[in-house]
Order: C-alpha cells, then structure tokens, then sequence
C-alpha cells in the first residue's frame, strides 16, 4: 500500500474539526465501504447500519490513528468487523468459521486501490478546465453519446471532438493526483464513432 500525501492531510484536516475534510473522506471511501458489504451480502439497510457505525467509530478514533495514511485500512477492517457484527447479532453466520465468500486480504487491499484510484481520477477531473471535464464526461457516459449529440451539447463540430479529446486526455494523464496510478500506460476513452 502506498503512502498518499493527500489521506495525511485529510485525516490531519478532519480531526482538527474540519468538516470539508470529513465530507471528502466519505465521498472517498463510501464506495469502499458499499463494497464490503456487499462482499457479505447484507441486506441494504444492514448496509446503513454498518456505514453509519463505520463513520461513527471513525469519528471516535481518528484523533487517535497511529499512521493517517492507514486509514483506508482502518476503513476496511473496521467495516470488515461491522459486518461481522451485524451478521453475528442476526444469526446468520457462524463464526467458529473463516470469513463468508472467503474475503481475504488481497481482495480489500484491491477494493481499497479501487477506492484510491477513483478518488484520485475524481480529483484530476476537478482540475481539467470546465471545457474539457464536461466533453470527457460526455465521452464516458453510459450509453454512449453519439458524437452529432456531443458536438450539439458542446457547440463543437464533430471533426474537431478527436482532437479536443486528446488534448483533455493529456492534461488529465499529467495529473499529480494519477501520477502514482499511471504507470506508462495511457488513460483510455473509447473513441465512439468514427470522425464525420
């Protein structure tokens, strides 16, 4: 696990009553937490409990965290031992046993890289210019946009989107925020249909 500047700073803003922070950690590592569960098949209000319980003991031990880089760690255990609570409380595990679906450490280390990756993705879109993080987004939508549609929204013409991408595209890869997740491979956006 690597050591992100930007975690020490956030849990430093949080527990001196920074409430930014807080919003952004939770926008960070929900989706982390969301996994786990998910992992133990709870049920979605389960899900509440244990989120809300996670964020809860985080607000309890954060002051108090040995590395603040750990907290994705921290996240993971500690949503990993909530999860356990609530199915222990319902009866529906027994655990004499090792975790339900084998949930090991290599797999939330990987949700955890997840998480990281997507908030850092996040952070280099926030930088792009408005321009360039609204066409890049059109790009990516689910189900794709048709350039004619892309070209309407943006007032481009069609020929010229390729390019605009590529230039977004370079600004993005040169983020600080995905400097340690680009290893010389390029950020990818499918290319949709072909130029007009």
């Amino acid at each position: 696990m690597r050591s992100d500047p930007s975690v020490v700073a956030l849990v430093t803003r949080a527990a001196g009553d920074d409430q930014e922070a807080w919003n952004e950690i939770i926008e960070r590592y929900i989706p982390l937490v969301w996994a786990i569960c998910a992992r133990y098949r709870l049920s979605s209000h389960d899900t509440e409990d244990v989120s809300q319980n996670v964020w809860l003991l985080l607000v309890e031990h954060l002051g108090r965290l040995r590395d603040p880089a750990a907290l994705p760690g921290w996240l993971a255990t500690t949503t990993r031992h909530e999860c356990l609570r609530v199915l222990r409380v319902a009866s529906r595990y027994d655990l004499s046993g090792q975790d339900p679906d084998d949930i090991d450490d290599s797999a939330i280390e990987e949700l955890i890289i997840t998480a990281e990756r997507n908030a850092a993705l996040r952070a280099a879109l926030d930088e792009l210019p408005p321009r360039c993080r609204q066409l890049l987004m059109l790009l990516i939508s689910d189900p794709p946009r048709p350039y004619a549609e892309i070209s309407a929204v943006l007032q481009l013409r069609i020929g010229t989107i390729g390019p605009q991408r590529a230039r977004c595209l370079d600004h993005l890869r040169r983020s600080r925020h995905l400097a340690a997740f680009i290893s010389g491979t390029p950020v990818r956006i499918p290319e949709g249909e072909p130029h007009a």
